[in-house]
């Protein structure tokens, strides 16, 4: 009986032994493969070569850190493209003024130049460095906006107010634009979740997009709809596609694939941005050639 005890107990410690070494010898092999991932830059899954539940938890656990890896080196890949991709356009963008301001500065050295002419060139100037300082600001209010330092106060917004007032300020521009301008703005709104001074940045950046992109007309609207208030600014698309649609308020953004004009784009970034840190959604579309942006905001109660 004892003999036989012994026996089994023997054949015990074998199995167990020899399960040991199996196991072991796969978590080998399962670190091997995690060297020559690290060597190679993989991040292919690692394979077991004997089943086992405790191990295959592992590896499991494992593996997953390692599609976690790879997924967070794609993300960092990716932002520093676009990161490269806005530094060459900020780049660009700011050179494109300062090339123009320094070209006039030449021409004003000029002795036989007519007090005419030096008053245009001085405008040009003017212009171009007015155009500069924006830019400079909407990079300035982005990287804010970014970083969470753009100062916004939930207050109650009155936006018939806000938008009515802005549009007899940009009165000149509207009626001077060669569009076909119409304004319907619904009286006895209630008021809305916001902040008034971004919201006035939110209507100015939309009026100056359509004026500077907009195509034959312009429509501005203002209404409720359910538990929101809807600000609509509608134009012309001007030649935008849907697939450029889907980007617009992507920073940098422009229709004008070499960047040829003054518009970098940033004024829809921001009011994008903006919108966002208000609780706003900020939509655009496009349907019958009528390019549109919409801004839903939540009304206060």
């Amino acid at each position: 009986m004892k003999i036989i005890l012994i026996v089994i107990l023997a054949v015990l410690c074998l199995v167990l032994l020899l399960r040991a070494y199996t196991v072991e010898r796969a978590l080998r092999r399962a670190a091997r493969q995690l060297r020559e991932r690290e060597q190679e830059g993989s991040s292919a899954r690692l394979l077991l070569a004997a089943p086992n539940s405790s191990a295959e938890a592992l590896l499991a656990a494992v593996n997953g850190l390692l599609e976690l890896r790879q997924a967070d080196e794609a993300d960092y890949a990716r932002r520093e493209k676009a990161l490269r991709q806005q530094i060459s356009n900020v780049s660009h963008d700011l050179r494109t003024p300062l090339t123009s301001i320094l070209g006039y500065l030449q021409l004003l050295e000029g002795d036989d130049l007519a007090p005419d002419e030096r008053r245009e060139y001085l405008g040009i100037i003017e212009s171009r460095a007015k155009a500069l300082q924006s830019l400079i600001t909407s990079f300035y209010d982005l990287s804010r906006l970014d970083g969470g330092e753009y100062p916004i106060v939930r207050e109650r917004v009155d936006l018939y107010t806000v938008l009515g007032g802005l549009v007899a300020a940009f009165y000149n521009d509207l009626t001077g634009s060669g569009l076909d301008v119409s304004v319907e703005l619904d009286e006895g709104l209630p008021q809305v979740w916001g902040d008034a001074s971004a919201a006035l940045r939110v209507f100015s950046n939309l009026i100056r997009n359509a004026l500077d992109h907009g195509v034959g007309s312009l429509a501005i609207r203002l209404c409720r709809e359910g538990d929101e208030v809807v600000s609509v600014f509608e134009n012309g698309s001007g030649g935008l596609t849907q697939e450029d649609v889907a980007h617009v308020f992507d920073r940098s953004f422009t229709s004008d694939r070499n960047r040829t004009s003054q518009n970098t784009g940033l004024g829809l970034a921001i009011v994008k941005a903006l919108a966002g840190q208000m609780g706003c959604r900020a939509e655009a579309g496009l349907r019958g050639g009528l390019f549109s942006i919409s801004v839903r905001w939540k009304i206060a109660r």
